[in-house]
């Protein structure tokens, strides 16, 4: 009797993060995205989306390949669906006290690239959110 093969996916999921997790918190994300767009279809009485622009900071937490996956994914269905999605990554910034100016930083963990000076003020970069959406009415 031949083994037993498990399913396969339809779809290949995004790789797996350093450390073997997969991205199940970029899922959870774009669900609320998801929940937050159709809530204003429904309450500004649009049918469907033709572009999804979201903003996803360097410092946001947040895997912009995991979380296109996962929107598209979800999108079928939805008035999303067939939506060009768009994430723009803004660099990440913070305020540094001693030379009392903002730095470009990759980690809420780096010392100041002037004067090596800590702990940093995150200032730009620290959001996930929606920009702009192009809607069809009904």
């Amino acid at each position: 009797m031949p083994a037993w093969d498990p399913p396969r996916p339809l779809i290949s999921p995004p790789r797996a993060r350093r450390g073997g997790t997969r991205p199940v918190h970029e899922v959870a994300l774009a669900g609320e995205v998801l929940r937050l767009v159709q809530d204003a279809a429904a309450r500004e009485g649009f049918a469907r989306v033709s572009r999804l622009t979201l903003e996803a900071g360097a410092l946001a937490g947040v895997e912009v390949p995991a979380l296109r996956f996962a929107l598209e994914a979800l999108a079928p269905g939805t008035c999303l669906e067939g939506a060009a999605l768009q994430i723009d990554e803004p660099p990440a910034t913070a305020w540094c006290d001693p030379c009392a100016a903002s730095v470009p930083v990759r980690s809420r963990l780096d010392a100041c690239p002037h004067c090596g000076g800590l702990p940093l003020r995150p200032t730009g970069g620290t959001q996930l959110r929606v920009l702009d959406l192009v809607v069809h009415d009904r």
